[in-house]
């Protein structure tokens, strides 16, 4: 059997692989601040996020914010996390697991929300990038779901089966574009999340991505 026959993941970015929670923490209350709102914990981020993102700017505002607003706080925020991303690091034990997939006889790749043309050269300096058949991150405007990036992430594999491919990612917004194209998910706690947002998505939820490896390998036998 092939390789691209065998059970694949699909990994997230931001807060999974990529443990850069300081840094959006950071760039959000820049955002805020922005606008004169008071600044947030991780904690009370993790309660409240959710995609698209002006819909979590509503919950903490209680309003949407306007679209010149929008553009100030997006703005801000990616200066910020430009700036702030280069403390950050991969999460524990990401290139064994990376590695281990892969001696395994079985593929990966990587979509994320992160733009594109920053993502790559960021994956590439980890050194981690000849493990994934594809890295794919945002090419079109911030602010919207992963669900559409998921479709064509898959067609562009090509030869990967929806049924054996299992996303592991840190926010329910991972689980819905994982159903979008029948595929399974493994939500992990480690990032953007609380575990009880986590759990309402209907999906494995694992405080490690040792389980998250463990779990999608059962999901897709």
């Amino acid at each position: 059997m092939g390789k691209q026959a065998e059970a694949h993941i699909v990994w997230d970015w931001n807060g999974t692989l990529f443990h850069d929670n300081d840094a959006i923490i950071g760039a959000t209350n820049a955002a805020f601040a922005e606008l004169g709102l008071e600044p947030i914990t991780l904690e009370r981020y993790r309660a409240m996020y959710c995609v698209p993102v002006p819909k979590f700017y509503e919950r903490l505002m209680g309003r949407l914010p306007t679209q010149d607003e929008w553009l100030v706080m997006d703005d801000t925020f990616h200066r910020y996390y430009a700036e702030h991303r280069t403390g950050c690091g991969l999460t524990a034990g990401v290139p064994a697991l990376l590695a281990g997939w892969e001696a395994a006889g079985r593929s990966q790749s990587l979509l994320s929300m992160y733009v594109h043309e920053e993502l790559v050269p960021l994956v590439r300096g980890f050194g981690i990038e000849p493990h994934f058949l594809r890295v794919d991150g945002r090419t079109g405007p911030s602010g919207g779901s992963k669900a559409e990036y998921m479709v064509r992430h898959l067609a562009a594999l090509g030869g990967v089966e929806p049924a054996r491919v299992v996303v592991i990612g840190d926010a329910v917004d991972d689980a819905t574009a994982a159903l979008r194209v029948g595929a399974g998910a493994v939500l992990y706690t480690g990032g953007s999340h609380s575990r009880a947002s986590l759990e309402a998505a209907g999906v494995p939820v694992v405080d490690s991505l040792e389980e998250a490896v463990e779990e999608a390998g059962r999901i897709a036998a």
